[in-house]
C-alpha cells in the first residue's frame, strides 16, 4: 500500500516516527543512510574538458595555428622555437586562468546558495526548530503555513483549511484542498492525492503538519530531477553586449588582416615561402593586437567579486542581471514593516475596560510557537502580543493549558482577520483578531464589567476615536472580539463564524524606524532614486512613519487600497508620480503600482515577503525578497534577497551595483584603448614597411601587462559622487557617456608615444632619422607601450576626476603596477627571456627616454580631463 492509502498512524508506525518528532540522534542516523534532502545536480565537466573548452574561441584557435606555422617554419629554417613556446605558453596560461576563474565563480555561487538556503519549521526533540530543508529526513514532522514551499514529500497529519498549489508537478494552477483521511483505490493520480504534500509545491492557504515520507531523489520531484538539472545560466545584458562587440571586432580584424596580407604581398611583388610566412605573422600580429583577449575574463571576475561584496552587505544576488539593473534603479517600492522599521513590535497602549481579557484574547489568537532555545517563533506582530500578555502575568503556555485550541480560521490578506476557538469550562469561546475597521464592522456588542452590551453608534464612534488617537501616533492598531458557543460549530468557514462578535478592545503597538534608514532615504534622493512606501497598515500610521523618514511631506501624496480600487489604469498611469505612500493595500495592488511606474519608463525595484507578493516581484525590474520574513516562494522569484530585510541594504546594493558598472566601464575603456594603440601602431608600421612589435610582444602586453591593471580597476572604490549622479539609462550602450571618445583619443595618444619611442630608439642606435628596421627601436617601443598602458591605468581610476584627487588608495593597482613593471624589465634584461622575445637590451639613456615617454600619458590625459570638467561646468 502507498502512503496515501494508509491512515496517519499507520504511516507514522511504518516510518518509526511520532507526532512529537524525531530526536537529533535519530535524524542523524537516518541522514547517514539516505543522504541530504537535495536533488541530484547536473554532472560537471572535468577539469580537462573545461580546459579545452577555454580554447574553443576563434582568436585562440588563430594563435594556435600561428604557433603551428611558426613551429614548422622554425623547423624548416633550423631556427629557435622561442616564438612557438611563448605563444603556446600564453594560450595555456590563459586557458588555465579561465578554468580557475570558472571554479571560483561556481564556488561563490554555491556559497551564496548556502546563504539563501531554504529553511523549514520542524519538530525535533519535542520542540519547534528552524532547520535547513536539506537536513530533513523521513519521519520528520514539518509545520506548514501559507507561503511555505513544501520541503519534501510527506503525508498530511493535521490541517486547517490547508490548500497547496501543485502546478510545478501537475500543471494545475488551482490550489488543492488537503485532508488527513486515508484514500481508497489503486494508482491514484498525483494531483488527486489530497492527503499528501510534495516537494516543489507551495502552501497557498491555511496551515498543517506532515510527516516526511521521502527526501531528495526519493521524492516525486526527484524523478524528474535530471531534466531540472539541465537548466543553464544565461549571460547578463552587459556580457551579451560585450560578446556582440567581440564578434564585431573579430570580423573587423579578420577583414583588416586579409587586406593587410594582400596589400603586403602586392607591395612585395614576388614572394617565397619564407616571406609569405613572415607576412602571415604580421597579419596575425594585427589580429592579436586588436582583440582584447582578457576582456571577457576581467568582466566575469569583476562581476563575481561584486556579487560576493554585495553578499557581505546583506544583499544576496540570485541573478547576475540584477547587478547591472540596480545601477539603473529609479524607484524603490518598499514594504514598511521590517524593511523601513525594525520589525520589533511592542504594545504601548490599549483601549478597553478589561486589559486582562484583552491580553488573553490577543495572545491566544496567534500562531506563535516556542523554539528549543525558548525564543518565540512567528509573526513579529503576534510575538509582540504574546510578550504583552506575558508582561501582565499571562504566559502563553498557561493560557494554552487553560484554554486549549480546538479550531481556527487562518488569517488572509483579503479578510484582514483570523479566528481561533478554545475549550472553556464546557463551552467554546472564539477570539477574532484583525484590523479595527473590519472587526468593528462585525461586532454587534461590546464587553464591559463582565457582560456583553449592545453596540451603539456612540460606542462605535468612541472606539473609532480611540483607534484614530493611536494611529495618529504612528501606532499599529489591532482589535479583537469574541463569541461563545455551547459546542464547536459544524462549519469553521470564516463567513459562518466571524459575525455577531462582542468587541473586547484595541491594542496599539509601535515598530520603531530603523536608525540607518533615514540616512539611506537621503542618499536615495541625492542619487535620483525615489523611495515609495507600501504597507498594509492604517493610512494615518503609514503617513506618520513616511513623514518621519522623509518619504512624504503632505498627506495628499498617500493612497489607500480602497482609493486605488476607484482609480482607473489610465488615471493611475497619469498620476503615479503624485503618490509616495500606499496604505491598506493588498498584494494585487502591488502589481498595479509596479506596472504604472514601469509604464512611465521608470526602472522599478519592488520588495515583498508573502506568497502573494510573487507576481509583483516578477513584474518589477528588480524583485527584492526578504531573507528573514520572506517565504520560500518570494525568495525563489526574487532577483535579490536581503539577508537582514533592511531598506538600507537595498541602497547599499544600488551603490555597489553602480560601483561595479563604473569599474567595468573603466576596465573596458582601459583595455580597448590599449588594443587600439596596438592596432594603430602595427598598422602604421606595416604600412610604412617596418616591424614595430612581434606577435609574442603583443600577447605579453595583452595578457600580462594589461590584464592585471584591468582587474585592479575592477576593485576600485566607489567615486565620491557615485550616489549623487542620476541613474543611468538601462538601454545605454557600452561606449556611451564619452567612453568611445575616450578609447579613441587615448588609443591614438599611446600610438604616437609608441611610434616616437621606436624612431628615437632607432636614432639613438644608428644616429640617423629614417624609416628602417631597428632592434633598439622595437625594444623601446615595447617598453614605452607597456609602461604607458600601466601608467594609463592610473588615469582610469576616474574618467573625469584628476588622478591626483581620487579618494583612497587602490592597493591592487599598485601591486599590478609593480608586477607589470618588473615583468616588463625582466623580459628586456634577463638574457634568456630577452633572447626568447628577440629584444636588444637598451642603454640607461634609452630606457629613461622610453619611461619618460610612457609617463607623459598621465599629464596629457590630465589636460584632456581638465577641459572636460570645464566644458561640463559651461
Amino acid at each position: 500500500m502507498s502512503y496515501y492509502q494508509k491512515s496517519s498512524q499507520q504511516v507514522l508506525d511504518e516510518l518509526q516516527a511520532q507526532k512529537g518528532g524525531l530526536t537529533t540522534a535519530e535524524a542523524d542516523q537516518r541522514r547517514a543512510k539516505v543522504g541530504p534532502n537535495k536533488l541530484r545536480e547536473a554532472e560537471k565537466d572535468s577539469v580537462i574538458v573545461r580546459f579545452f573548452k577555454q580554447m574553443n574561441d576563434p582568436m585562440t584557435i588563430i594563435l594556435i595555428v600561428a604557433a603551428v606555422i611558426s613551429g614548422v617554419t622554425a623547423l624548416y629554417a633550423n631556427e629557435s622555437f622561442a616564438d612557438v613556446i611563448i605563444i603556446l605558453a600564453v594560450v595555456i596560461i590563459n586557458a588555465a586562468l579561465g578554468v580557475y576563474q570558472e571554479g571560483r565563480a561556481e564556488k561563490a555561487i554555491e556559497e551564496l546558495q548556502q546563504m539563501a538556503a531554504s529553511t523549514s519549521r520542524v519538530l525535533r526533540n519535542g520542540t519547534v526548530e528552524i532547520l535547513k530543508s536539506e537536513d530533513l529526513v523521513p519521519g520528520d514532522i514539518v509545520l506548514l503555513e501559507a507561503g511555505d514551499a513544501v520541503p519534501a514529500d510527506g503525508r498530511i497529519l493535521e490541517c486547517v483549511s490547508l490548500k497547496i498549489e501543485e502546478a510545478a508537478l501537475t500543471g494545475e494552477s488551482v490550489p488543492v484542498e488537503k485532508t488527513t483521511e486515508a484514500l481508497g483505490g489503486e494508482d491514484i493520480p498525483l494531483g488527486d492525492r489530497r492527503n499528501m504534500a510534495y516537494l516543489g509545491s507551495v502552501v497557498a492557504y491555511g496551515n498543517g503538519r506532515m510527516v516526511v515520507t521521502g527526501t531528495g531523489m526519493d521524492t516525486e520531484m526527484g524523478k524528474i530531477a535530471d531534466v531540472l538539472a539541465q537548466a543553464g545560466s544565461g549571460q547578463t545584458p552587459l556580457q551579451r553586449k560585450l560578446s556582440e562587440l567581440s564578434r564585431i571586432l573579430t570580423y573587423l580584424v579578420v577583414g583588416i588582416c586579409v587586406l593587410m596580407f594582400g596589400f603586403s604581398i602586392f607591395r612585395a611583388g614576388t614572394v617565397n615561402m619564407e616571406t609569405m610566412i613572415d607576412l602571415f605573422m604580421v597579419a596575425v600580429s594585427l589580429a592579436v593586437a586588436a582583440i582584447p583577449e582578457g576582456l571577457a575574463t576581467v568582466v566575469t571576475i569583476v562581476l563575481s567579486i561584486g556579487v560576493t561584496n554585495m553578499s557581505k552587505r546583506n544583499a544576496i544576488i540570485r541573478r547576475l542581471t540584477a547587478v547591472e539593473t540596480l545601477g539603473c534603479a529609479q524607484i524603490i517600492c518598499s514594504d514598511k514593516t521590517g524593511t523601513l522599521t525594525q520589525n520589533k513590535m511592542t504594545v504601548t497602549e490599549h483601549f478597553g475596560p478589561d486589559e486582562k481579557l484583552l491580553a488573553t484574547a490577543m495572545s491566544l489568537c496567534c500562531d506563535v510557537e516556542t523554539s528549543a532555545s525558548g525564543e518565540l517563533v512567528g509573526d513579529p506582530t503576534e510575538t509582540a502580543l504574546v510578550v504583552y500578555a506575558d508582561k501582565l502575568g499571562l504566559s502563553r503556555a498557561q493560557l494554552d493549558a487553560n484554554l486549549p485550541r480546538v479550531g481556527e480560521a487562518p488569517f488572509d490578506s483579503v479578510r484582514k482577520m483570523m479566528s481561533t476557538l478554545h475549550k472553556s469550562e464546557g463551552r467554546v469561546v472564539q477570539f477574532t483578531k484583525g484590523a479595527p475597521d473590519v472587526i468593528l464592522g462585525n461586532c454587534s456588542a461590546w464587553w464591559e464589567n463582565g457582560e456583553q452590551k449592545p453596540m451603539t453608534d456612540a460606542k462605535r464612534q468612541e472606539i473609532m476615536d480611540g483607534n484614530k488617537a493611536m494611529a495618529d501616533k504612528a501606532l499599529r492598531v489591532l482589535a479583537v472580539g469574541m463569541r461563545w458557543y455551547d459546542a464547536l460549530p459544524a462549519s469553521l468557514a470564516p463567513e459562518d463564524i466571524e459575525e455577531e462578535l462582542c468587541f473586547i478592545g484595541l491594542v496599539g503597538m509601535i515598530d520603531p524606524v530603523r536608525p540607518e534608514v533615514k540616512d539611506a532615504i537621503v542618499e536615495c534622493r541625492s542619487a535620483g532614486i525615489r523611495p515609495v512606501m507600501i504597507t498594509g497598515d492604517h493610512l494615518d500610521t503609514a503617513v506618520a512613519i513616511a513623514k518621519e523618514l522623509g518619504i512624504l511631506e503632505d498627506k495628499s501624496g498617500a493612497l489607500t487600497g480602497a482609493m486605488l480600487n476607484n482609480i482607473s489604469e489610465e488615471e493611475l498611469h497619469r498620476d503615479i508620480e503624485k503618490y509616495s505612500v500606499y496604505a491598506r493595500v493588498q498584494p494585487e495592488h502591488k502589481v498595479r503600482i509596479v506596472d504604472a511606474w514601469r509604464a512611465k519608463g521608470y526602472v522599478t525595484a519592488m520588495t515583498g515577503d508573502g506568497v502573494n507578493d510573487a507576481p509583483s516581484l516578477k513584474r518589477a525590474d528588480i524583485g527584492v525578497g526578504m531573507g528573514i520574513t520572506g517565504t520560500d516562494v518570494t525568495k525563489n522569484v526574487a532577483d535579490m534577497v536581503l539577508a537582514d530585510d533592511n531598506f538600507a541594504s537595498i541602497v547599499g546594493a544600488v551603490e555597489e551595483g553602480r560601483r561595479i558598472y563604473d569599474n567595468i566601464r573603466k576596465a573596458i575603456q582601459f583595455l580597448l584603448a590599449s588594443n587600439m594603440s596596438e592596432v594603430l601602431s602595427v598598422f602604421t608600421a606595416t604600412a610604412l614597411g617596418f616591424t614595430i612589435l612581434r606577435p609574442v610582444h603583443l600577447l605579453w602586453i595583452n595578457l600580462i601587462t594589461d590584464c592585471f591593471p584591468a582587474l585592479a580597476l575592477g576593485v576600485e572604490e566607489a567615486e565620491k559622487d557615485i550616489m549623487k549622479r542620476k541613474p543611468r539609462s538601462p538601454s545605454e550602450g557600452i561606449l556611451a557617456r564619452g567612453l568611445g571618445a575616450g578609447v579613441a583619443y587615448q588609443g591614438v595618444l599611446i600610438t604616437v608615444l609608441t611610434l616616437a619611442a621606436y624612431f628615437i630608439g632607432h636614432y639613438m642606435e644608428s644616429g640617423v632619422w629614417e624609416i628602417a628596421e631597428s632592434p633598439d627601436g622595437i625594444t623601446m617601443a615595447f617598453l614605452t607601450m607597456s609602461m604607458a598602458e600601466i601608467f594609463h591605468s592610473f588615469n582610469m581610476r576616474s574618467q573625469t576626476q584628476s588622478v591626483f584627487k581620487v579618494d583612497g588608495h587602490n592597493k591592487a593597482l599598485w601591486i599590478a603596477f609593480f608586477a607589470s613593471l618588473f615583468s616588463t624589465i625582466a623580459v628586456i634584461y634577463v638574457p634568456f627571456l630577452a633572447n626568447a622575445f628577440q629584444f636588444e637590451p637598451v642603454s640607461f639613456a634609452e630606457y629613461m627616454v622610453a619611461m619618460l615617454l610612457a609617463l607623459s600619458v598621465i599629464p596629457l590625459v590630465e589636460i584632456v580631463k581638465a577641459f572636460m570638467r570645464m566644458s561640463d561646468k559651461d
